[in-house]
C-alpha cells in the first residue's frame, strides 16, 4: 500500500487546520524536508539534519506535536532558525521526515521476522522480534503517539499513521500464512497482532498500564505463539503480573 504525505508549500485552510496537498512521503525522510531536497547534502549537512530530527523527536515527546514550536526545536538542537529553514520548511516538514524513518524501519522490522515454528526456537524468534518492536516503538514514541492521537480523524497525520500501519501489517501476512494453522486467516491474524502489540506498547509507554517489561514480552510472545503459530503452553512459566 502506498504511503502519502503532504507538501508544506501548498497549505489551505480546512476544518481540521491546514490541508496540505499530497506528495509522496518517500520524498522526505533521510534527505530531509523540502528545502534540503533542493541541494545535495554533504556529511556535515547530514549530521546537522540528523541533529534537528533528533531534537524534533525530543520536543514532540516533551510538549506534544500540537504544542511544539520551531523555536523549541532550534533550542534543543543548539542551532539557529536560519539553519533549521535550510533543511525544513516548518515543523510539519520535519515531522514528515521522521515519519519516513519510522515507516522504513517498521517495514524492515516486519520483514525481519524469521520462520516461527511451534517449537522453542519459534517462540524465541517471536519474542526477540517483539523485543525489537518495543525498542523501535520507544525510540519513535513521539511520532507514533501523534499518529495514534489522530488515528480516528480524517486529518493528514491520521491517514499517514494508518498507512504506515497498513504497510507493517502487509509485511506480516506472508509470514503468518506460512504457518498453515487451522482456523487462522493470515490477513485477520496480522491485523489482530499489530493491533495488540501496538496498543499494548502505547499503553505501557504512556504509563496507562505499568508492567514489568520481561513479563510483557513473555506474555505477548506466548499469546501470539500459541494463537497464530501452533505453539504449546510451556510448563513452569511465571504468570503475567500487573505492576503498580
Amino acid at each position: 500500500m502506498a504511503i502519502e504525505g503532504r507538501s508544506p508549500e501548498a497549505a489551505e485552510a480546512g476544518p481540521d487546520g491546514p490541508r496540505l496537498s499530497p506528495v509522496p512521503l518517500r520524498a522526505v525522510g533521510s534527505r530531509g524536508g523540502a528545502p534540503a531536497q533542493e541541494r545535495a547534502l554533504r556529511a556535515r549537512g547530514r549530521r546537522t539534519m540528523r541533529r534537528l530530527l533528533d531534537a524534533g523527536m525530543t520536543v514532540f515527546e516533551k510538549r506534544g506535536y500540537q504544542a511544539a514550536r520551531v523555536d523549541d526545536i532550534v533550542k534543543a538542537a543548539n542551532t539557529s532558525h536560519g539553519t533549521f529553514y535550510l533543511y525544513f520548511a516548518n515543523k510539519e516538514d520535519l515531522f514528515r521526515a521522521l515519519a519516513v524513518d519510522v515507516a522504513d524501519e517498521m517495514t524492515a522490522l516486519a520483514e525481519s521476522l524469521g520462520p516461527v515454528g511451534p517449537d522453542q526456537d519459534g517462540y524465541a524468534e517471536l519474542r526477540a522480534w517483539l523485543d525489537r518492536f518495543n525498542h523501535l516503538y520507544e525510540h519513535y514514541q513521539a511520532v507514533i503517539t501523534a499518529w495514534t492521537e489522530a488515528a480516528t480523524s480524517n486529518t493528514d497525520f491520521g491517514r499517514m499513521g494508518r498507512d504506515v500501519m497498513a504497510r507493517f501489517t502487509s509485511a506480516l501476512i506472508a509470514r503468518i500464512d506460512e504457518t498453515h494453522v487451522v482456523g487462522v486467516d493470515p490477513q485477520i491474524a496480522a491485523v489482530a497482532l499489530v493491533a495488540m502489540i501496538e496498543r499494548f506498547n502505547y499503553f505501557v509507554l504512556s504509563r496507562q498500564v505499568r508492567v514489568d517489561r520481561k513479563d510483557m514480552l513473555d506474555t505477548l510472545a506466548t499469546i501470539t505463539h500459541m494463537g497464530l503459530f501452533g505453539g504449546r503452553r510451556r510448563a513452569g512459566r511465571r504468570p503475567f503480573t500487573r505492576r503498580g
